[in-house]
């Protein structure tokens, strides 16, 4: 029996998690899916949002400028890409003027700092790319953007070193608290714990009915979709370029990313299965055509890829934080900005729990593993010495993001490790380029089963179901010899 079970592995699972592994008690992260961040997390405009849009008084408030002033801190002791970017909320008319003033009044009553509103002049100065025919901007040098599946993979390990266990492909069916303990019913049997924490995403809310009794929380399944652009030899924007807020969300946004592409995007759709984040001819369309009132010269003739993430959206609109029944606490309704929230969610449900639970530091909690400076951004002499280390530094697997053979077999070796493609792709970025995998798959797979010590046959695209390959050529061929 575990001391702590938390169900739900994404960003906000994996903070809570790396928070309480500083105390003596036997913790354990579920989620149905195969690997961490498989969920909100992975897919999403991977932004540390400043705090102005979140309406004052509310948890998500608090918790979202709270946690963007964690960050830096927090990505620096991860090894994680963090940029502070600044972002552009930009007004085309007189009327979307009224809204910027009152994020700027929003954004001064959260605290967020150094906000200001500026007119069409300085704003092409900025960004000379933006739509002429804008009117003003709101501007926050403080928004950041980040690698949301790197800071899930990072605090992962860090949790894991310090202890946590891991448990991929269970879906919760029920639970019950029975005699001081909860039994939590999985599709591969059961866990047991003293507490309970609910860090579900989009199944959060089906959990905090459960847990306190009550059908008190409801979720929306709320569908985006973007496009991802190549590397352009200059970023056409280095900030994070939004239009105007709507209460579906905060809009189709231009923004670079941490690696140095465009993301376009998102839509905002809601749908009512969680797992829907198929992309639609008709959802990519209006992503182009909202992302031509900010960028006119806009194209996606360069798109590498397109995708949809999914936002957990609970009706009454705030975060839903803290203690829900007898040792059992929720982290629910964490649609954006849950990302930039996440440090500090996980803070405030340590706080909680170790009170209520009377739980005791350790005396040592180990550091964060350290992670290598990616070969594709070493210098020719740093490039020699890793090569000089370790000689798979100099076999490329991946041409398109230059990711060597040693960075590969490191991320199926790290604590929480790959275990399939999409896993050494989102740990790497060996697959994200302009081919897609093309050039690269055939050996990643190699690799995989060497690692995994497993037949080529058995390595998934993302978990099983998703096998790459059903045969040998071998066998192929016997079976066309004995005509079959």
């Amino acid at each position: 029996m575990n001391d702590i079970l938390i169900i739900g592995s994404g960003v906000i699972g994996l903070s809570t998690a790396r928070a309480l592994s500083r105390y003596k008690a036997s913790i354990r992260v579920i989620d149905a899916a195969y690997d961490v961040s498989e969920g909100c997390s992975k897919a999403n405009s991977a932004i540390v949002h400043a705090g102005y849009d979140a309406e004052p008084g509310t948890l998500k408030a608090r918790l979202n400028v709270r946690g963007s002033e964690m960050y830096p801190d927090l990505c620096r002791e991860l090894g994680v890409p963090y940029r502070r970017n600044g972002a552009l909320i930009l007004a085309f008319s007189e009327d979307d003027r009224g809204t910027i003033e009152k994020l700027y009044q929003q954004g001064i009553t959260n605290g967020v700092k150094e906000l200001r509103i500026i007119e069409r002049e300085e704003i092409l100065q900025l960004e000379p790319q933006t739509n002429p025919e804008v009117v003003c901007a709101l501007l926050v040098p403080t928004s950041a953007i980040t690698s949301p599946y790197e800071v899930c993979y990072a605090m992962a390990d860090h949790a894991a070193v310090n202890g946590v266990t891991f448990g991929f492909g269970e879906c919760v069916e029920s639970m019950s608290y029975e005699d001081g303990v909860w039994h939590v019913k999985t599709s591969t049997g059961e866990e047991t714990a003293r507490v309970v924490i609910n860090c579900a995403g989009a199944d959060s809310a089906k959990f905090h009915n459960q847990m306190s009794g009550k059908e008190e929380a409801k979720i929306v399944n709320r569908r985006g979709q973007y496009y991802i652009l190549d590397h352009p030899d200059v970023l056409p924007f280095d900030h994070t370029m939004f239009q105007c807020p709507t209460k579906m969300g905060k809009g189709i946004l231009v923004a670079p990313t941490v690696h140095g592409n465009v993301l376009l995007g998102p839509t905002a759709e809601d749908v009512d299965d969680p797992k829907d984040v198929s992309t639609t001819a008709e959802g990519l369309a209006q992503v182009v055509k909202a992302c031509k009132l900010t960028w006119p010269n806009v194209s996606v003739r360069t798109a590498v890829t397109n995708f949809s993430g999914m936002r957990a959206h609970e009706v009454h609109g705030d975060f839903m934080v803290g203690k829900v029944c007898e040792h059992g606490y929720e982290a629910a309704g964490m649609e954006s900005p849950g990302l930039s929230a996440a440090p500090a969610v996980g803070e405030m449900l340590e706080e909680i729990i170790a009170r209520e639970e009377n739980l005791e530091k350790k005396e040592c909690w180990l550091p964060a593993p350290e992670r290598p400076k990616p070969f594709n951004e070493m210098t020719d002499e740093e490039r020699v010495e890793a090569i000089r280390k370790d000689p798979l530094y100099g076999k490329i697997i991946c041409r398109c993001e230059v990711v060597t053979e040693a960075e590969i077999r490191a991320a199926i070796r790290r604590p929480v490790g790959a275990t399939s493609l999409d896993g050494v792709k989102r740990r790497t970025r060996a697959g994200m380029g302009r081919c897609q995998g093309g050039f690269c798959s055939p050996r990643v797979v190699e690799i995989l089963a060497e690692e995994l010590n497993l037949p080529m046959t058995s390595i998934c695209k993302g978990g099983p179901g998703s096998e790459l390959l059903v045969g040998t050529i071998q066998e192929a061929m016997g079976k066309e010899a004995a005509g079959v």
